[in-house]
C-alpha cells in the first residue's frame, strides 16, 4: 500500500550495496540473476527445503530492488529493461505457488491456486491496461520509480513479499494464504478499477 515511500527507502538502504560494485554490471544481468534465484527457490520448496526457498526468496526480493536501482543510478535506464524487468517478476510470482501445489498436490491447494492465478490476470488486466491509457494522456510524473504509472492499491510490493514469506513460513496452510491473497489481490484490483471510473 506504500511502495512509493517504501522504494524511497529501499532504495537508500541499498545504494551502499551497488556503489562502486555494479558501477559495469548491466541491470539487466541483476534482472536474469533475480529469476535464476527465484526459481532456485521455487526447486528448494519441491525439495521440501522451505526455509532454503525462503532465504532464496528474499535474494530475489532484493535483486530485484537492485536493478532498478543501478540503472538509475549509472544511466542505464530503458524501457526494455523495465519491460523485461516485470516480465520475469511475474515468472518467479507464478513459479513459487506452482511449486507449492506440486509438492502438496491436494484438490484445495490446487484449487486455490487457481484461484490464486485468476486474481493475479484480473488484477494484471486492470493495471496494464490502465498504465497504458495514463501514457496516452501523458499522465506519468516525471520522477517515478517504475517504468509504468499506475494507481497505489491495497496489495503491492511489500505485500507480496510479506505473505509470499507466509507460504514458506507455513507450507501446511498454503490453501487459505492463496484464497486470502486472491480476495485482496481482486479488491486491489477494484481499487484500480473505481480509479480509472473517477478519473478516466
Amino acid at each position: 500500500m506504500r511502495d512509493a515511500s517504501l522504494r524511497q527507502a529501499k532504495d537508500r538502504w541499498l545504494t551502499p550495496l551497488v556503489q562502486p560494485a555494479f558501477a559495469f554490471v548491466h541491470p539487466n544481468v541483476v534482472s536474469f540473476t533475480a529469476l535464476l534465484i527465484g526459481l532456485l527457490s521455487c526447486v528448494a520448496v519441491l525439495g521440501g527445503a522451505y526455509w532454503l526457498g525462503l532465504g532464496l526468496w528474499l535474494a530475489n526480493r532484493i535483486c530485484d530492488g537492485l536493478d532498478g536501482l543501478v540503472a538509475r543510478l549509472y544511466h542505464k535506464q530503458s524501457d526494455f529493461g523495465g519491460y523485461l524487468d516485470l516480465f520475469l517478476d511475474f515468472i518467479v510470482y507464478l513459479a513459487v505457488p506452482l511449486a507449492f501445489v506440486i509438492v502438496q498436490p491436494t484438490m484445495i491447494n490446487l484449487w486455490a491456486a487457481l484461484g490464486l492465478l485468476a486474481s493475479y490476470y484480473l488484477n494484471t488486466m486492470s493495471w496494464t491496461v490502465l498504465a497504458a491509457i495514463l501514457e496516452k494522456r501523458q499522465s506519468q510524473s516525471a520522477d517515478r520509480l517504475t517504468t509504468l504509472e499506475m494507481p497505489p492499491g491495497l496489495v503491492e510490493g511489500a505485500e507480496t513479499i510479506l505473505f509470499y514469506s507466509l507460504f514458506y513460513l507455513l507450507p501446511a496452510y498454503v490453501a487459505p494464504l492463496f484464497g486470502l491473497v486472491a480476495v485482496l489481490v481482486l479488491f486491489t484490483a477494484l481499487q484500480r478499477i473505481w480509479w480509472a471510473y473517477r478519473h478516466l
